[in-house]
């Protein structure tokens, strides 16, 4: 191309070409044939390489069509599908800037024209791409998912998405690899290859870029026969090239997160390589409880029962709510009906322009980031809205409680994924403790704000009991004993949501002004909550 480009300048430029007076005769006209041959040459050299660059952007043209009208179908279905969330997140981040480079390509000579670039247009950065990579993860670990048919956009047998091609596959794996997950990416890479050899299209990808990562996935897994047999492949396509610079370079990034100390685990699984057997079995009820497969026990279940709440208010006598016993002792009830589908869009209304990323509060560091909590929340003041103020009423209606001294309605919505892994509501030692003026946590309500299609639950792991989204139902427990006391077994999760989109909105209840309403019990607690979860351990050892 730069042949032709640099013909054409001299042609119409320099006149240096015509400047021997070709014309006067005929023999001196000859050479131009082998000139002219040259000129037809790298004419369909170029035209080869512009309709390749061309048809690569009409594939991928092709691939956003079809996505978005699908999309456009049923998009809180379509977004709410985890396999199509990864593969938006992928066409508007790395897909994107291939496609921009191809366009870039073709550009060069139309000087001060921009490329999409859109005033106010949302990107999805890198840090997305990882994160979608890592929920993915999660969702196939938590709900037993075979990650051949994540591929194929499926979903426990069945079909919700279209199938990931090469390159979906293989920048899945990528993340996943830099984020220490070498069992996952290895799989990743395999069905990417697999792929690769299969389909006709042309990707920012070779089959090496493939196999390097195999190799070293391997490597990292203790699998050293393997990657070496791996190597020898690398080689035989490509006799000239180097292993050692990828090597180097992943090696290099290795030393860094063992230095910052991120090893890219969650709270829970770093507890649990630290705790013996009978704890890290907790983490397999948790995903069994998120899969609903664990039911309470006949004694349990034969004292849960479902009334009318009639108390509390003499309103409820009038108006009574839908009761329903989840659990006995302690007591943990689900209230029907307590949101209308108004007041939910209403507190979504406010809640969305100001949702920011969920933080989670220690008494070393206070707010920060976690990974074992994965949503964006927003505080709602009850005087910022009659709804607000509304919904406060009917809680104080059916729990019996002062609200006097609550926290703001936290409104929340989880994303990919979205989780939060097992956690107390009241303050324990690990956690910042709240103000004496409001005291601990006495009371937690849970509002279901959305239906979800798949995964979602509620999970208290010492009582096997799996709590399911129901849209307009809250949940209401008390945290603390008669005592004070954190009841330790409200321990409790949020489940990845596997398909669809969950919001709730909570409402904490503090202890301060519930003296005369929950008075304290005559019987002390013997055990505080350190002392509880000592002989716990000491049980299960």
């Amino acid at each position: 191309m730069k042949k032709l480009c640099l013909l054409i300048f001299f042609f119409i430029n320099s006149g240096v070409i015509c400047r021997g007076e070709l014309f006067t005769a005929l023999s001196d006209l000859e050479p131009l044939l082998t000139t002219h041959k040259k000129v037809v040459e790298d004419l369909e050299d170029y035209i080869n390489r512009e309709e390749e660059r061309l048809n690569t952007l009409k594939r991928y043209v092709q691939v956003y069509k079809r996505e978005h009208v699908k999309a456009m179908e049923d998009i809180p279905n379509y977004i709410g599908n985890p396999i199509n969330a990864f593969t938006l997140i992928k066409r508007m981040t790395t897909d994107l800037a291939y496609i921009k480079l191809n366009i870039d390509l073709g550009v060069k000579h139309a000087r001060n024209i921009s490329i999409m670039q859109y005033e106010d247009a949302t990107y999805p950065s890198a840090e997305d791409l990882r994160g979608a990579a890592r929920a993915l993860t999660r969702l196939q670990e938590t709900y037993l998912l075979k990650i051949e048919d994540l591929a194929e956009g499926i979903l426990n047998g069945v079909v919700y998405g279209s199938a990931m091609n090469a390159n979906d596959c293989f920048e899945l794996g990528i993340a996943l690899y830099y984020e220490t997950e070498y069992r996952n990416s290895l799989v990743w890479m395999l069905i990417a290859l697999k792929k690769y050899n299969e389909e006709i299209s042309s990707y920012p990808l070779t089959e090496i870029d493939i196999l390097v990562y195999i190799t070293f996935a391997n490597y990292m897994l203790g699998n050293v026969k393997e990657a070496e047999e791996w190597t020898k492949k690398i080689v035989a396509i490509d006799p000239t090239y180097d292993i050692s610079k990828p090597n180097a370079t992943i090696a290099e990034q290795e030393r860094k997160k063992r230095r910052k100390g991120d090893t890219g685990e969650d709270s829970l699984e770093a507890e649990v390589k630290q705790t013996p057997k009978d704890l890290r079995d907790q983490n397999e009820i948790y995903k069994t409880l998120c899969r609903g497969e664990m039911d309470l026990s006949p004694q349990v279940a034969k004292e849960l029962t479902c009334r009318y709440l009639t108390e509390n208010h003499p309103f409820l006598r009038l108006a009574p709510i839908k009761m329903e016993y989840k659990y006995r002792n302690p007591d943990i009830v689900l209230f029907h009906e307590v949101l209308s589908d108004s007041e939910i869009q209403h507190l979504k209304e406010l809640a969305q322009p100001r949702l920011q990323r969920a933080m989670v509060r220690d008494a070393v560091s206070d707010n920060h980031r976690l990974d074992y909590r994965i949503s964006k929340t927003a505080a709602l003041a009850d005087k910022e809205s009659p709804v607000i103020e509304r919904v406060t009423r009917r809680i104080a209606d059916f729990t019996g409680l002062d609200m006097d001294t609550a926290e703001n309605l936290q409104v929340v919505n989880y994303g990919i994924g979205g989780h939060y892994l097992p956690h107390y509501d009241f303050a324990t030692s690990r956690n910042t403790q709240f103000a004496d003026e409001v005291g601990n946590r006495i009371a937690t309500v849970l509002f279901y704000m959305s239906d979800v299609a798949q995964g979602g639950a509620t999970v208290f792991m010492k009582l096997g009991l799996s709590l399911f989204p129901v849209r307009g139902a809250a949940a209401v427990w008390l945290n603390l004993h008669a005592s004070g006391e954190g009841d330790l077994a409200t321990r409790h999760a949020a489940c990845p949501v596997l398909r669809g989109s969950k919001w709730v909105s909570n409402k904490w209840i503090h202890l301060v002004g519930q003296e005369f309403i929950k008075p304290c019990g005559l019987e002390y607690q013997p055990e505080g909550i350190k002392e509880s979860l000592t002989r716990l351990v000491n049980k299960l050892i």
